[in-house]
């Protein structure tokens, strides 16, 4: 399928224009409500959330190089804001404005990381974090999320503060007094109403508005019960969304304490590194069945901006959204335009109806997010990776585990850390196997009942010839050492790649050291990246030209072949009694074969 070039502002159709509204308007219906909710799991007012999906969505969607990426608050990110923040919050007499004034600071920087890795153009990187841990942190956060919404769905008074362990705050939520039945209520009914509006709509191909619709429903029945009515002790039956004041988010300049900086750059890292695996993991997932190529770098760089412009306008850290990317993507979205377009609908939104929250009760935000937690538990995807490998069973349960156990923020790089440790030692893995030449005179690998020779061995190498190899191709070398009778040695080096100084210096010593003893040593297979080490480290001051076989593309096993013609030229008449060259050769056929 040939792929579409983005339309420039030049031929941006209406109909393009129309299906981009309509696709916004859609991500707009659900934007709302989740934008909310993870406010309040950040631990901050929920206009915030809101302003965020206003500016960070517009930012992100402007200078980005996917076409249906949605960028914004998400719950994952949300989770390690609220986490990052504990050292505050802990704190005794810390003020409500400090927690967001440090919010905004959070974003900036963790916007100016991701901007920094644009500049330096490491977006690349980023492919080679594992599936695998990203789907162990989803389970984690996820699993994090319920847990961190049982106090507001049984209408109880969250216990604790950030710098206790999500557990610890549970059980002290959960032993500070009855169960609200009213806001359980209004929690379960919200999390069903979703479900049911959710198969309706997939199964009649309706857009969905399954959260906002819901969210709507529930409030006006708990309004018209008088639930979310203060009473004559001034208290509702049942916890209430503050009110959003009317207006749009507006320039701030964010606190700067270089305590609060300290105590957060790890912090910022973790959302910088999550923001940029989330979005970029989400935009190659949709590439994939849109054929768009993507620009990784300029990606990040989008995602820093947003972030940066949103810490100047009281917004949370954001990153993209899997639920409002595909949903973009359904709405038949064609290009960025429809991330401005579902940014303006929800300023539209906060500034006509952002009085209409005191209405909203924290046990409907609750069912909300139970549905979205568990959403993230990929239970197939789980499935997969634990029986896959024990090495992606490993990553998945670590990183999930850690998310629970040790903190959000960490898990991510936890589980990074773990990959790279795992895959070193895998990737340092250079095998090797023999070549014999059998009776017929085909060159293939030598079987246990083939007689060794005791005059030539050709050692065919493959894997990474680099730093972590070195302890392998030590052990080979010795092995050759040991045996007193060999002649002649045939390396072939064709599978083993990116070579660097410590592995090549090792080969460099073992070919002084043979050629010393009177065994010379022949290289064959030897490709262009091979070659130019060999000459960046001056192999031919001890490594005649004629010992080198260099491969040819287009002639399969032609270097094989010609290394040990040369070294039965070297051995002459001094071989093996089970040599095939005792045998006089067939004249129809020729002296040698390679066997793939």
């Amino acid at each position: 399928m040939v792929q579409e070039q983005e339309p420039t502002p030049f031929r941006y159709s209406w109909s393009s224009a129309r299906r981009d509204m309509v696709a916004g308007a859609t991500v707009a219906a659900i934007a709302v409500p989740q934008a909310m909710a993870y406010a309040l799991i950040a631990g901050i007012d929920p206009r915030y959330g809101l302003y965020s999906a206003i500016v960070v969505t517009a930012v992100a969607s402007i200078f980005g190089s996917s076409q249906h990426l949605m960028n914004g608050p998400t719950n994952a990110i949300s989770l390690v804001v609220f986490s990052s923040l504990a050292f505050l919050t802990a704190q005794p007499g810390h003020t409500p404005q400090e927690v967001v004034e440090a919010t905004f600071l959070l974003a900036v920087m963790a916007g100016g990381i991701q901007i920094l890795v644009a500049v330096f153009r490491l977006g690349d990187l980023t492919r080679y974090i594992s599936e695998s841990v990203v789907v162990g942190f989803m389970a984690g956060a996820g699993l994090l999320i319920a847990l961190t919404q049982v106090g507001n769905l049984l209408g109880l008074k969250n216990k604790g503060d950030g710098s206790q362990h999500v557990l610890v705050r549970l059980w002290l939520t959960l032993h500070g007094g009855g169960v609200n039945w009213r806001a359980l209520t209004i929690g379960v009914g919200t999390a069903a109403l979703i479900l049911v509006m959710r198969k309706v709509a997939r199964r009649y191909h309706l857009p969905r508005f399954d959260m906002l619709m819901a969210l709507t429903i529930v409030a006006a029945v708990a309004a018209w019960l008088g639930w979310s009515q203060a009473a004559a002790g001034g208290h509702a039956a049942i916890d209430v969304v503050d009110e959003i004041r009317a207006g749009l988010p507006a320039f701030h300049v964010p606190w700067f304490r270089m305590d609060w900086a300290r105590q957060m750059s790890g912090s910022a890292l973790a959302v910088a590194c999550l923001g940029l695996l989330e979005a970029l993991s989400i935009a190659k997932a949709i590439s994939h069945q849109t054929r768009q190529p993507l620009d990784y770098n300029r990606q990040c760089l989008a995602e820093g901006l947003a972030n940066v412009s949103g810490g100047f306008f009281h917004c949370l850290p954001g990153s993209g959204s899997l639920t409002r990317s595909a949903i973009n993507y359904q709405a038949g979205a064609e290009t960025r335009w429809s991330g401005v377009f579902a940014a303006g609908v929800v300023a539209l939104v906060v500034a006509l109806f952002g009085r209409l929250a005191r209405f909203i009760p924290n046990a409907a935000l609750a069912g909300i997010l139970l549905v979205t937690a568990a959403g993230l538990i990929d239970r197939r995807r789980i499935a997969h990776a634990v029986q896959a490998s024990r090495f992606d069973a490993l990553l998945v349960l670590t990183t999930a585990a850690s998310a629970v156990l040790i903190g959000v923020e960490f898990s991510i790089l936890i589980g990074v850390g773990l990959s790279i440790l795992m895959f070193v030692p895998r990737a340092a893995r250079l095998k090797s196997s023999e070549l014999t030449i059998g009776a017929d005179r085909v060159i293939r690998d030598r079987q246990p009942d083939d007689p060794c020779c005791e005059r030539m061995t050709v050692l065919d190498l493959e894997g990474e010839f680099f730093f972590g190899a070195a302890p392998e191709l030590d052990r080979y070398f010795d092995r050759l050492r040991e045996r007193k009778s060999l002649r002649v040695i045939v390396l072939r080096v064709k599978r083993t790649r990116n070579p660097d100084i410590v592995c090549m210096e090792r080969l460099a010593h073992f070919i002084i050291e043979m050629e010393a003893k009177g065994v010379p040593v022949l290289l064959c297979g030897v490709r262009p990246d091979f070659a130019q080490a060999m000459t960046n480290l001056r192999f031919h001051e001890f490594l005649p030209e004629k010992q080198i076989f260099l491969e040819d593309a287009r002639k399969v096993g032609s270097a094989t072949l010609a290394a040990v013609r040369f070294a039965y030229d070297l051995l002459g008449e001094d071989i093996c009694p089970h040599c095939p060259r005792r045998t006089p050769p067939d004249p129809d056929r020729e002296p040698f074969y390679y066997q793939i």
